[in-house]
């Protein structure tokens, strides 16, 4: 597959990275294809590589890292407190395992954990290490001691502050959402989000901070990887978390400051950031013919 689509991608041209079903070792191997094919060592033609070979420190927990991010900020800008706020985790992989592990380190409680495999539940608060654990050893979450069993459609309906959908497109929908009881939204997944369930959410006045700034995360550190590759120079993993700190609420406070003047949901305003960057870099530019 890397042979055919290599005249697409390269290290100036699309990079690559990993997302469901693929792994740093996948990324290993795409990076050997094309390096064989070009006559020369190319890491900067994907991200997400091992360490060894050039990936970044922080790139694994990157995307998981970025949505506790713009959540705290998000919470800050609603007066919710992180101290004991509830948290339901939808996936539990890299994205929700780690988010989940931020925000129990943060003092929150995450009462809720759903995946393919079922759905847990404890109101005191799930043993995220333990749970992360399970989830090694066993494949999901479904059978964890610590937690009771929890019916997948019950899931959403539980009162929290914090809904963090980190799985697959298309879990939110027009049939579950007017059930949410969440306070904030954060959509660690691509789309989790169907428009007509967006819709209602907002008109329930529950807050949402979509998919392209929560997750932008591992995007943020797949550049920083491409970046460090260039310069054959790496960085310290506190010096990495701190640039993606620094870049994700620089990212929320602009996007947030537009949903604010304009009236609109973050989802609206990143659109409106986006389109008006574009827009005034194409007034800017001067390209001929």
């Amino acid at each position: 597959y890397t042979s055919e689509i290599g005249i697409i991608i390269g290290p100036n041209k699309d990079i690559p990275a990993p997302d469901v079903n693929t792994n740093a070792q996948v990324m290993a191997w795409m990076m050997d294809t094309y390096s064989m094919n070009e006559g020369a060592t190319a890491t900067g033609v994907v991200t997400g590589k091992p360490i060894t070979l050039g990936g970044s420190l922080g790139r694994n927990e990157a995307t998981g890292r970025g949505v506790f991010v713009v959540a705290c900020e998000a919470a800050r800008d609603l007066g919710v407190p992180l101290e004991g706020a509830r948290v339901l985790v939808q996936g539990f992989g890299n994205v929700g395992g780690i988010a989940a592990k931020l925000f129990q380190e943060a003092g929150a409680k995450v009462i809720a954990v759903q995946d393919h495999t079922g759905s847990v539940r404890n109101d005191k608060g799930l043993d995220v290490p333990a749970l992360r654990q399970h989830v090694q050893t066993h494949g999901g979450v479904a059978g964890f001691p610590g937690g009771e069993d929890l019916a997948n459609d019950d899931f959403w309906t539980l009162e929290a502050e914090f809904l963090v959908p980190a799985a697959l497109e298309g879990q939110l929908t027009e049939e579950n959402a007017p059930g949410v009881r969440a306070r904030i939204v954060v959509e660690g997944a691509n789309g989790p989000t169907t428009p007509q369930a967006d819709d209602i959410l907002r008109d329930k006045g529950i807050q949402l901070v979509p998919d392209v700034l929560a997750n932008a995360g591992g995007v943020a550190v797949s550049y920083f990887e491409w970046v460090q590759d260039f310069s054959s120079f790496f960085w310290t993993e506190d010096e990495i978390n701190q640039r993606l700190e620094r870049i994700m609420r620089a990212a929320y406070s602009s996007i947030s400051g537009v949903a604010q003047e304009h009236g609109v949901s973050l989802r609206t305003a990143a659109f409106i950031v986006a389109c008006s960057r574009i827009l005034e870099a194409r007034q800017l530019r001067g390209l001929y013919p």
